[in-house]
């Protein structure tokens, strides 16, 4: 059995995310909350939150051992960009891409 958990139109690069994301694929659930508490990263926080809410979500399956979980994928993509921009020099304007990401978190019981 398998458990998702999907955050939508998160405020950070995907780039960043992907690199932390990387580091905890295809570990144990717990494992995985515990590195990612130790990280510096901003990404890792969020991560974490996905994870801890697909933890919850296979909690409410009756057939799962929520002990038993891993992380059998991690996908991140990237969403909507949020356009501004800088005022420069002699009138000019360069475009700022504010970007957003969806994460979505697959576990499985092992």
């Amino acid at each position: 059995m398998e458990a998702k958990a999907v955050a939508k139109y998160t405020r950070i690069a995907p780039t960043k995310v992907r690199k932390v994301a990387r580091a905890v694929k295809g570990m144990s659930a717990e494992d995985a909350l515990n590195l990612l508490a130790c990280m510096p990263q901003r990404s890792a926080k969020i991560l974490g939150k996905v994870i801890r809410s697909a933890v919850a979500n296979a909690d409410q399956k009756p057939d799962i051992d929520v002990d038993s979980l891993s992380i059998s994928n991690i996908i991140v993509n990237q969403g909507p960009s949020l356009k501004r921009f800088r005022a420069r020099a002699m009138g000019r304007a360069t475009r700022i891409l504010k970007r957003t990401s969806h994460i979505s978190v697959v576990l499985e019981e092992r």
